[in-house]
């Protein structure tokens, strides 16, 4: 049923991205992979391509708009539109420098990839993604974004008190509403996504959570049903609290 459908991942040649596009071409997405660069894209693709799955690899650095264009570009010649974006691509900087004396080089480094670079693909794309019949957004959000587990001091959560991380995904999840009130009279859905304390090199491999389960949630939102939800906050158990 999903043979012909297209779904731009970016960061998606490894971690959690990679292997929501091995899920998603397992059954029948072509998969772009987003990644900015070319010979880590192409093993990616390669990769997948062994494993069964039709994969193309887009050149893509979301912080840089000469290659969101050259990307839009490419896409539009090849597919005319996009069925689901997937915005992955994320960074983790600063460590566990005290907000008092977090260095603003690192924040607006952290926001550059995690929130700018996120808008800027999204802007870009929404043309391709509002052709589609049934165009999907997943923005990759964390329970770090949650400003109800933020402020509960008995929540597991309290002790990452991260300011660049967690307040870019706190604006993930703010561009993930605005959005979907935009969009909401048409078949645009737009939801963001907790992955859960997954083991990938953002956190030197130190999550409980493997890329397998944390791509489930990725997946189940990227491929909603017309009467499924927009502009929520999910992880694997349900929803999740801004």
């Amino acid at each position: 049923m999903n043979i012909g459908k297209t779904v731009l991942i970016t960061g998606a040649n490894k971690g959690i991205g990679y292997e929501t596009a091995k899920q998603l071409g397992d059954i029948g997405f072509t998969v772009l992979i987003g990644s900015r660069n070319e010979q880590s894209g192409r093993e990616a693709v390669a990769k997948l391509a062994n494993e069964g799955v039709e994969a193309r690899l887009i050149l893509l650095d979301v912080t840089n708009q000469s290659t969101i264009d050259s990307a839009v570009h490419q896409i539009k010649q090849e597919f005319s539109s996009l069925d689901v974006l997937i915005n992955n691509a994320g960074v983790s900087l600063g460590g566990a420098t005290p907000p008092s004396q977090f260095p603003l080089t690192d924040l607006k480094e952290t926001y550059e990839t995690n929130f700018f670079g996120l808008v800027a693909v999204t802007q870009a794309l929404l043309p391709l993604l509002k052709k589609s019949p049934r165009g999907r957004i997943v923005n990759l959000s964390s329970g770090l974004g949650s400003l109800t587990y933020n402020s509960d001091p008995e929540h597991e959560h309290a002790q990452f008190n991260l300011l660049a991380y967690n307040s870019s995904k706190a604006a993930v999840n703010m561009l993930t509403v605005t959005l979907a009130k935009e969009f909401k009279d048409s078949p645009l859905k737009i939801n963001s996504a907790d992955p859960g304390f997954t083991a990938t090199d953002l956190n030197g491999f130190t999550g409980p959570g493997s890329v397998q389960q944390a791509a489930a949630i990725v997946v189940r939102l990227a491929t909603l049903h017309d009467d499924g939800p927009t502009g929520g906050f999910f992880d694997a158990s349900g929803e999740v609290p801004w």
